[in-house]
């Protein structure tokens, strides 16, 4: 049996939430290529959108709320290279306990 909504057959799990609930996913959760502009673009959208949905669907409203709080997707580094973190290291005899 095939699961089609509005007429269309969704392939990913993704498509199927998006069919079933009509919003766009992508427009809450973002994107881990969008500018800081874009990103500021998106949200304004995302909080308008937001706000209608609560007046004609508070259950859809909660799940967009919820895609907003999620955790925000990593913003690669501006010149493609991650950054290397270093820890300072006690010396060895400083990290062996001794026993009293």
């Amino acid at each position: 049996m095939k699961t089609i909504v509005a007429g269309r057959e969704p392939v990913t799990a993704t498509e199927f939430i998006e069919l079933a609930l009509g919003i766009d996913l992508e427009l809450f959760t973002g994107s881990p290529t969008e500018s800081a502009m874009d990103r500021a673009a998106r949200l304004d959208v995302a909080r308008e959108v937001l706000a209608d949905l609560r007046e004609s669907d508070p259950e859809t409203a909660a799940y967009a709320e919820s895609l907003m709080r999620a955790l925000p997707l990593k913003q690669p580094h501006p010149n493609g290279r991650r950054t290397h973190r270093t820890t300072a290291r006690r010396p060895l005899h400083e990290r062996t306990a001794v026993a009293a």
